[in-house]
């Protein structure tokens, strides 16, 4: 057995079909509705088979992905390391593997949390990993607004998990993630544009230019900016998170303004860095928010 075949190498190749980091932020999203979905500690009966259902259908999602665009991604300098474009794995390994985790996720969530979460969490598989990536993606420059939906689902799927029901204030965490989308994943193609070109992808810095992408960004920047109130707005939430999203908005703005006025490919990278850490603490300050309201 060569070096590249060991076992902790193979599971390394497997684990990375998964897109782990991807996987964390959508299963963090996705606790955070579970905990607001109740005024008390929800049971960890529910949160457990949720967390581990959920990541398994995301991280089968992601295989999906990965074997769909291994040539894209075997063309562009950020993904050419992913096992698949290194031809590390094989076609029906991943799919293989995918079946094997999507299979156990609907298990865990039909068996251990409740129907509803289970067939939310199989649509929001079937949104990515074929509407979102074998129809939209390679068709259309506005592929990440309109498949936005099914990365921006994972807040409703664990609100279900707890709740068996999805309610108005669940599904303004998803349009705050489906307009947080945008902004975030064009500041990426915009200094990542002569890898999406190589890709034959129709990305929006590629298709309308980077003036275009950049006023883009600021639009649904100030778009952000608006849907983030509403949770303080419908009474959802109170001072802690107002005050928390006045701040994280104000810096996203600056970002953004940078990018349409002042574009560099630092300026960014450092907004795309930013967008992650912005979603993070915005949905903390709505869990620290949901227990010490005031």
């Amino acid at each position: 057995m060569t070096s590249s075949t060991t076992l902790p190498n193979r599971i390394a190749q497997y684990w990375a079909l998964t897109k782990p980091r991807v996987t964390s932020l959508a299963v963090f999203c996705a606790i955070i509705g579970m905990f607001l979905a109740t005024p008390e500690i929800p049971s960890w009966k529910l949160v457990l088979p949720a967390i581990l259902g959920i990541w398994l259908l995301a991280g089968a999602a992601f295989a999906v992905n990965c074997l769909v665009e291994c040539e894209i991604d075997a063309r562009m300098a950020r993904t050419a390391r992913r096992p698949m474009a290194r031809g590390e794995i094989s076609a029906s390994q991943t799919v293989i593997f995918s079946s094997i985790l999507g299979g156990g996720g609907m298990v865990v969530l039909y068996h251990f949390v409740n129907p509803l979460t289970m067939w939310l969490t199989v649509a929001t598989f079937v949104g990515y990993a074929v509407i979102y990536t074998m129809i939209l993606k390679p068709a259309t420059p506005q592929n990440i607004v309109i498949g936005g939906l099914s990365g921006a689902m994972p807040p409703a799927l664990g609100w279900a998990a707890i709740a068996n029901d999805v309610p108005m204030q669940a599904w303004l965490l998803v349009l705050i993630i489906f307009v947080w989308t945008p902004p975030h994943f064009w500041a990426l193609a915009m200094y990542r544009r002569d890898d999406y070109a190589q890709s034959g992808l129709p990305m929006l810095p590629i298709t309308h230019g980077p003036e275009f992408t950049r006023f883009h960004i600021w639009l649904y920047t100030i778009a952000l900016t608006a849907t983030t109130a509403l949770p303080f707005a419908v009474h959802m939430s109170g001072l802690i998170y107002l005050l928390s999203v006045l701040v994280l908005d104000g810096i996203f703005l600056w970002y953004a303004w940078q990018i349409y006025r002042h574009y560099t490919d630092l300026i960014a990278r450092k907004t795309f860095t930013f967008s992650i850490i912005y979603l993070s603490l915005l949905f903390a300050a709505l869990l620290v928010d949901h227990y010490l309201k005031f």
